[in-house]
Parts: structure tokens; sequence; C-alpha cells
């Protein structure tokens, strides 16, 4: 098991910066203010402080996170196996892909090695390219060989910079979109502070480093910020241009770095829906962003030789079915509440129907059956029927995978965080809930826009684009847990946003019949002022003794393992054991595998179920039998996984195994009245009892306090 022990010793006001409105550039009687040059200037300067201010942030929040990893490890110290060992499960299967490109004679040949690649499955050969997101770790592999920085910098630092310099790219665009969503840079401020002093629930970079999500994420940031822009009114053809390539350079980028894009523009694609429906957002640019997303997916589809999981995805099927509905439809956004009630009601039924025959059908003609076990998944988590596939309850057994914790929500209330989100969504969401229900009823546009300034609740396209897409992704985070660094990271740009938002305040003052503007302004900017005050007080000696803490990596026996299979064992041999750990084989050895980490294939999960039986209840024969027939020369057994006590009965792997197999579980508990016993002892306990019956086909080579290797007869 892994550890990480202690080190031992020796080893000024921003006025002028508020998006344009009718307070800010319009003076009681009607006329422009007499000082425009002035007030031009006061723009450049704040503009180009608050530019600053976000670039040091990112920096510093960069310089933070590789701070911690480092002194979390002492990875500057200790041996490379050390550090490779350190990237855990399907992070250390990523990073071997740069390793092998690194390692290999020429750029040319590194390719062709991941293009036909037959060491990661054994008896398979493999295009990992089209399989797995590792472009960025081939682009990161090349840029290193072609730049002069091989006698300075060590490849694996050259990585973990840069995804340490994501950061601060993920930082500084939630700090641009929360700037452009309020008018003022403070708000950028706030939400970067929230972002550093949450960290525990906004990143996980420091300790996952290779995880795809650390490359994905910065680039869904920078897509939202291009966004919020997009959705802003009177925007020059020259600007919505700019930034309509922006959004695809930042989607297809996404895309390309995080197998699981598909689900999280899904996501983003039910927002922007949702909202048109409601006729919150200009169609135009909703339309372009439909087709930025089909045509970025479509991109990287190519890219990943034709995948057809991308092609299989919803995505796909719904925004090519919303297109298709809204041509059928045409008439969708004329006539009177009812009327339109009506027509909303029959275009969701037909989106939802084109999106499940238009799926369905490209899956048939696929033969895709890649995503099965994530729709498995979601149909047993959310009760619709109990399951007894080994796929689904892998997932559904693990923590990252279950509901939010209750905890998180004090330690986000703790910075104050939770309790203006809180705030902010509320009145928000009152708004939207008058706007929308004013747009529906609205029969003439004209009269509408000729009306606007007779109400007092108004919501910006922007705003409202923010309030949907933290709700869906909010919804998504509540039900499983690994999602929550989309929510919470958004949660720092929406509420810091409202506490610096005029509309927020004035809408706030107005019901409370308080409303005035120089009020409204004390307030913008008095409140979140007063709440960067109360988190630099509270939390940066807490951050300061953070960054003094000293420990060190410490993990003997997977060393020690790693270490005999490098000495002990043919190049070619081949490894069974569990994803996890050999996952780490790969990387610290080279050794082929017998199955690993990425679980988007279904061969792939099935070839894992008849390797894990090695934790079952079976026959030396049988686990033979199956180890043989993918080629496997030795097998890895961990007591960790054996002697498991993490979770709780019935989520057990040898537990699952158990009930896939047909089997009664071990230890005192009701068992399903169809379950009986086994009639073989469980194999990874009964093979150290050195017995003939398993002597006659395993060998145990190697063991340690965690580890026990045996190595198969080769006899028939």
């Amino acid at each position: 098991m892994t550890t990480i022990r202690q080190r031992r010793v020796g080893k000024g006001t921003e006025a002028a910066e508020d998006q344009p409105s009718e307070e800010t550039n319009v003076k009681p009687d009607g006329k422009i203010p007499s000082d425009p040059a002035g007030g031009k200037v006061w723009n450049i300067l704040s503009i180009t402080f608050g530019g600053i201010v976000a670039i040091s942030l990112g920096l510093l929040t960069s310089v933070y996170v590789a701070t911690l990893h480092e002194n979390d490890l002492w990875f500057s110290n200790i041996k490379e196996v050390e550090r490779e060992i350190s990237f855990r499960t399907e992070c250390g299967l990523y990073y071997s892909y740069y390793k092998q490109m690194i390692q290999a004679a020429s750029i040319q040949q590194g390719l062709h090695g991941l293009v036909y690649d037959n060491k990661t499955e054994s008896v398979r050969t493999i295009n990992i390219l089209e399989r797995m997101n590792v472009y960025q770790e081939v682009f990161l592999s090349i840029l290193y060989r072609i730049l002069p920085i091989q006698q300075y910098l060590e490849p694996v630092y050259f990585y973990i910079y840069t995804l340490f310099g994501l950061q601060a790219v993920y930082v500084i665009a939630l700090y641009v979109t929360s700037w452009l969503l309020s008018g003022t840079w403070l708000s950028g401020l706030l939400a970067a502070c929230w972002y550093i002093t949450n960290r525990v629930d906004t990143t996980r970079v420091e300790f996952t480093i290779p995880l795809r999500e650390n490359w994905a994420l910065p680039f869904f940031a920078v897509q939202i910020a291009a966004i919020t822009y997009l959705l802003r009114t009177h925007l020059q053809p020259v600007q919505e241009r700019l930034t309509l390539t922006a959004v695809f350079i930042a989607t297809f980028l996404f895309s390309l770095t995080w197998q699981f894009n598909q689900f999280m523009m899904l996501i983003q694609a039910l927002a922007l829906f949702i909202l048109d429906c409601l006729d919150m957002l200009p169609t135009a640019k909703v339309t372009w962003l439909y087709v930025i997303q089909i045509s970025g997916l479509l991109l990287v589809c190519v890219l990943q030789f034709f995948n057809s999981m991308i092609l299989g995805s919803l995505l796909i099927s719904f925004n090519v079915s919303v297109l298709i509905a809204r041509t059928i439809q045409k008439n969708l956004k004329k006539g009177g509440l009812l009327n339109r009630l009506g027509k909303l009601i029959l275009h969701l039924l037909l989106v939802l129907c084109l999106t499940l025959l238009i799926n369905k059908f490209i899956k048939k003609i696929l033969n895709l059956e890649s995503d099965e076990h994530i729709f498995k998944f979601l149909k047993a988590k959310f009760g619709f029927g109990a399951t007894r596939d080994f796929d689904a309850n892998l997932y559904l057994c693990e923590e990252a995978f279950g509901l939010l914790p209750l905890n998180t929500f004090s330690r986000l209330s703790s910075t104050l965080l939770f309790y203006a989100y809180g705030f902010v969504l509320f009145l928000l969401t009152v708004a939207a809930v008058i706007v929308a229900f004013r747009n529906l009823s609205g029969s003439n546009e004209v009269q509408l826009k000729e009306k606007m300034e007779e109400y007092t609740v108004t919501l910006k396209p922007d705003a409202a684009y923010s309030l949907v897409h933290t709700v869906l992704f909010g919804c998504l985070a509540l039900s499983t847990m690994r999602m929550k660094y989309l929510w919470t990271s958004h949660m720092c740009v929406f509420a810091s946003f409202g506490l610096c938002s005029t509309e927020v305040w004035k809408l706030l003052l107005k019901c409370l019949h308080l409303y005035t503007s120089q009020r409204t302004q004390v307030i913008k900017y008095s409140v979140p002022i007063i709440t960067l005050l109360y988190i630099s007080f509270k939390f940066w000696p807490g951050i300061m003794d953070e960054l003094s803490e000293l420990r060190e990596f410490y993990d003997p026996d997977t060393v020690e393992l790693m270490n005999w299979i490098k000495s002990n064992t043919p190049n070619t041999a081949v490894f069974a054991g569990s994803m996890q750990l050999l996952a780490g084989v790969k990387l610290c050895t080279g050794r082929t595998l017998t199955n690993h980490p990425h679980y988007e294939d279904k061969n792939l999960r099935e070839r894992t179920k008849q390797i894990y039986q090695i934790y079952a209840k079976r026959s030396p024969g049988d686990v033979y039998g199956i180890l043989r027939s993918f080629g496997t020369d030795y097998v890895i057994l961990e007591d960790s996984i054996c002697y498991e006590r993490r979770h709780s009965r019935g989520c057990r792997l040898r537990d699952l195994l158990d009930v896939a197999n047909g089997h009664i579980m071990d230890g005192l508990g009701e068992n399903e009245p169809d379950l009986k016993p086994s009639l073989y002892p469980r194999f990874c306990e009964e093979i150290k009892k050195n017995l003939p019956s398993y002597t006659m086909h395993f060998t145990r080579v190697f063991q340690n306090k965690t580890f026990h290797v045996y190595k198969l007869g080769k006899h028939k």
C-alpha cells in the first residue's frame, strides 16, 4: 500500500468598467456623459490592471499546486520508479504512452507503436489513438523531442509542469467568465480566490496529474468564457466570428482530451435547448453552438480513426434532432401562452423521439456496444431495477460514482461560497421564471421590446446561460461525486458574478423598496471586498501551513515488485492482475498486460471480468485455462483485494464476482435466494496453501507483504 509519511530531516474603485447599461452610460436627463475620453482611459487602465491580476492569480495557482505536489511526495528526491508508481491507476497508463513516445527511436516509430499496439492488451493489436484520448501525450512528447530542453528538464517534469501550467489557463478562464458576467474584475478576483481556497472540492490535479479531466477542464472553462462573450448583445460581426472561432477551438480541444466529453457537452446542449425554447437566447447563436459541438466532435472522431463511440454519442443524435425538429416546427415562438406551451410539449416529444431513433439507428448500423456499461450503471443507480451486471456494480460500489457527500457543503460553506451561491441562485432563478413566463406570454415581439423598460425584472442571455449551466451540472454533481469538479469551479464563477452584479442587487433592493443607484454601487463593491477580506484572514494561515508541511512518497512493496519484474522476467512476459496495478506494471516495466483501467471497450470489460476470476471461487484448472487463453505468463495477486475491508459486504470485489457467478457471498448477512454455495474455495486464498492441484499449474516466484506473483506452467 502507498503511504505518505513525514519527511525525515536531512533527506481603488471600478465603476467605469461595468458593462454598458442605461444607468452607467446615460444621465438621468437622457444626455450622454460629457467626458468620453476620460472614461476610455479609465476603462483601459482598469482592463489592464484586471488582466494583470488574472494572469498573476493563474500563475500563482500553478505554483501553488506544483508546490503541494512536491511537498507531498518529495518528487524531486525520489527514484524514477517511485515517481512512476505515484501515477496511480489510469494515470499511469496514460503517462506510459508519453514515456513510450519519448523513448522511441523516432517520432514515426513512436506513432507506429501506438497505432499498432500489442502490449496494452495481450494477444490483441489495438490502435491506442483510436481507443484512448492520448493526443495530448503525443503532442507533448513530440514537443519535448524537438525543443532544446532535454539537458535542462527531465521528461516527467516537462509533463507535470504542462499540467500545472494548464491550471493557470483554468483559473484565468474562470476569472474572465466572472468578469464578463458582472462587468468588474473584482468578481474575477473573488472567483479565483474561491477556487483556490476550496481546492479540495474544485480540483485534484496535484495528486492525479495525468487524469483526462485535468487536461480537458481548462479548455472547457475557456469555451464557457467564449460562450459568455458570444451571448452579449450588439457584438460586431468581426467580434462574433472571432468568438465563434474561439468557441470551436476550445470545444475541439476539450473533446480531444477527455473520453467523457460527449456527456458533458450533452448537458451543455440541454441548457441551450431549454433557454432557446424559453426564448431567452438568440436562436441564431444557439444554432451556431449546436453546429460547433457537432463539428468539433466529428473532427475528433476523424483524428481517432472514426471511433464508433463518438459517432454513436447521444450528443450528435440530440443536436441533429433539435435542428431537424426546429425545421419542422417553424412557428414555435409565435402565439399566446397556452398555444406556445402546447407547441413546446410537442417540440420536446419530437426531439426526444428523434434523438432515440437516430441514436438507435446509428448504434445498430455500427454494432456499437462500447458505452452500454454507462447506461446499465445509470439504470441501476437511479433505481430502474437491481442488477447483477459486474461492470455496473463495479461503478455503483465506487465512492467516486456515489452521491455527493454532505460534508462537501460544510467545506464550501466555510469559505462563504455555498451561502453566496445559494443567495445568487435563488434570486436569478426567480428572475428566470418571471422572464420565461413573460417571453412565453408575449404574442407580439415588437410590443415586448417597446415595453421592456417597464419591466423591473430582466435577465441577460449570458447570465441566463450561466444559471441553467450551473443548475444542470449541479444535478450531475449531486448524483455523481466524481463530476463535482465541473460544478464547483463554475459555482465560484456564478457566486462571485452575483455578488458583483448590478442586476442582482438592483432586483433585490427593488423588491425591498430600497433601490437607489448609489446604494446599489456601494453594496456591489463592499460585499465582495468584505468577503475577500474574510477569506484572506481565515484561510491565508492555513495555506501557509499547508505549503510548509513536508512529506515523502513511501511504497516499498510496490517498488520491490516493479524492480523484481524488471530484473527477473523477459521483456515479452505477459502479466495478469488488477486493472489498477497493471497500469503501473506497463509504465514501470514495459511488460505486456492482459487488461487495464481504460474501460470504454466491451471486449476489454469481458476480458477483465474473466481475469478477475483469480479473486472468485473457481477451480485452479478453470483459472489456469482463463489466464492461458489471454497468453498470461505471470499473475499478480494482491492481499488488499483478496482480503478487502475497504468496502462493505456486497461491494467488495470478491462479492461482486460471487454474485455475478451465482455464488453465495462470504461473511454474515443475507444472500439472494437463488444464489448457491460454490463447489470450490476462493482461488486467491487457496493458492497460498501450495496444494498439488494448484502447484501443478502455478509456481510462486515472488512475494512480499502485499503482492504474490505466480508463474503459469506451459503444459496444455
